[in-house]
């Protein structure tokens, strides 16, 4: 035992001494086990509370975010349908002054040519056609336009002729469109001859000038007024201006490209001359059309209706 004993003292003794801290903390331990897990439960708790209020904060903040988003959505969508009003009052305003100025240029024009009856209309489309040059009216038969009608601009540049007439509405060939044929006046002297719709000039906004009365001379720059022949268009209106003079493949034949006066390409209102104070030839025979090439000089007109025009329906 002894032996024993001092061989495996040191060994005891540290086994004694494990287990009586052993003993020791365990008694601790569960003498105190409720402050300790009071204080675990502690420990735990206070990051969840940090957690949830500050995600209570956090929620508090997107729902205000949220609310003011939407608020000003609100307002935002309100300022743009003020700013649409807005726009569409300016664009109103500038379509009466414009519109006011077109009269006032109608009444200067209709003052110098007393006997024109003038048919005022809107163009409601134009032709989808490459191979025309052409819009709709939303005048027609109902309001006295015919075949053949003269239209014009407020400042009485020829835009073209009426070509065909529902009751409620027209359609108009302008004057560079491939089948226009009107009689013309170039030259200082009013020399006869026929404005002529071509279609490479139409895709470019222009027409041309030919069969010229022999020893009648173009120059760059005259002014192309109707000749009045054919009892359709009356005389004096401007047609275009002379920006180009060509000749024939064999040299001997000169013509003009005109460029028209109206700037078809901004017509919105357009004015039908529906009669002005020309009757037909008391003369036997055929007196001709726009559309023909054997064009008559008509008789001298008689005043017979007032040039003031008519309202729009």
């Amino acid at each position: 035992m002894k032996e024993y004993l001092k061989k495996n003292g040191i060994r005891l003794g540290v086994i004694l001494l494990a287990v009586i801290l052993v003993v020791t903390v365990s008694s601790q331990v569960l003498g105190g086990s409720a402050g300790f897990l009071t204080n675990i439960i502690v420990a735990v708790r206070e990051p969840i509370n940090k957690a949830a209020t500050s995600a209570g904060s956090l929620l508090d903040g997107l729902y205000g975010y949220i609310f003011e988003y939407e608020q000003l959505q609100a307002e935002l969508e309100a300022t743009r349908n003020e700013l649409a009003a807005a726009q569409e009052e300016v664009r109103a305003g500038q379509e009466a002054v414009e519109e006011n100025r077109r009269y006032e240029e109608l009444l200067g024009f209709a003052e110098d040519n007393p006997d024109y009856v003038m048919e005022q209309a809107r163009i409601t489309s134009w032709s989808a056609s490459n191979w025309a040059s052409s819009f709709m009216i939303s005048k027609g038969s109902d309001d006295g336009i015919e075949v053949g009608d003269a239209v014009i601009t407020e400042s009485g540049a020829l835009v073209g002729q009426v070509s065909e007439v529902a009751a409620t509405s027209a359609t108009v060939n302008t004057i560079i469109d491939v089948d226009t044929r009107v009689g013309v006046l170039v030259g200082t002297n009013g020399s006869a001859a026929m404005l002529v719709g071509d279609y490479t000039l139409m895709t470019q906004g222009q027409a041309q000038v030919t069969w010229l009365t022999e020893g009648a001379q173009l120059f760059l720059d005259d002014t192309i007024l109707t000749s009045g022949s054919g009892d359709q268009i009356p005389s004096g209106l401007v047609v275009g201006t002379v920006t180009s003079i060509q000749s024939e493949a064999a040299g001997q034949t000169e013509y003009g490209i005109i460029t028209p006066a109206a700037d078809l390409g901004s017509l919105v209102q357009v004015f039908i001359i529906t009669d002005f104070g020309n009757s037909a030839s008391q003369n036997s025979g055929d007196t001709g059309n726009t559309g023909s090439t054997g064009e008559q000089t008509s008789p001298t007109p008689e005043p017979t209706a007032s040039a003031t025009p008519a309202a729009e329906g």
